[in-house]
């Protein structure tokens, strides 16, 4: 019985532990070291997805153009057009899709007068919307820091994923 209970406790202690990495709440504060892992993982994931993404641009028919955002869109010079000012009105439209071509939701995302300076979109919907024309449609590739980034929408998108975004102007 010693015996057993010897050797319980030996391979107890002789497990590695886990420790979950406790995180603070939303407006915690972070160390210096924890804010320089989070940034190192960030840009080691933008490099990987960026990389990721040109293969898979590279495999297209289509052509496809970077912006100074860190996208890319099917229009070429697109970030270099006219932008449209703070206020002024749009309505557009927009599917989501993953990389492997397949629509996350059924129906579009739509947006009726909406305001620049107002939005709560994603950073690429709205910066490619104040370059777009009335009507016209453009597809965007877009890593994940600029999609729903580190959480996913907390629905169908999980964290960390990149999209392809058709968007419209309506």
């Amino acid at each position: 019985m010693k015996k057993i209970l010897l050797i319980s406790v030996l391979a107890l202690l002789s497990c590695k532990r886990n420790t979950p990495q406790v995180h603070p709440p939303v407006g915690g504060v972070l160390s210096k070291s924890d804010l320089d892992v989070s940034r190192n993982r960030m840009k080691n994931l933008n490099t990987l997805e960026r990389q990721q993404i040109q293969d898979w641009v590279n495999s297209q028919d289509i052509k496809f153009y970077p912006t100074q955002l860190n996208y890319w869109s099917t229009v070429e010079g697109f970030d270099k057009r006219q932008r449209r000012p703070d206020e002024s009105p749009i309505s557009y439209s927009y599917d989501l899709y993953d990389f492997d071509e397949t629509k996350i939701y059924d129906k579009p995302i739509q947006r009726k007068d909406a305001r620049f300076g107002h939005f709560d979109e994603l950073k690429a919907v709205e910066n490619a919307l104040r370059y777009m024309k009335e009507g016209e449609e453009v597809t965007l590739l877009v890593p994940s820091s600029l999609a729903y980034g580190t959480f996913g929408d907390e629905n169908k998108i999980d964290n960390d994923i990149p999209l392809i975004i058709k968007l419209k102007v309506l």
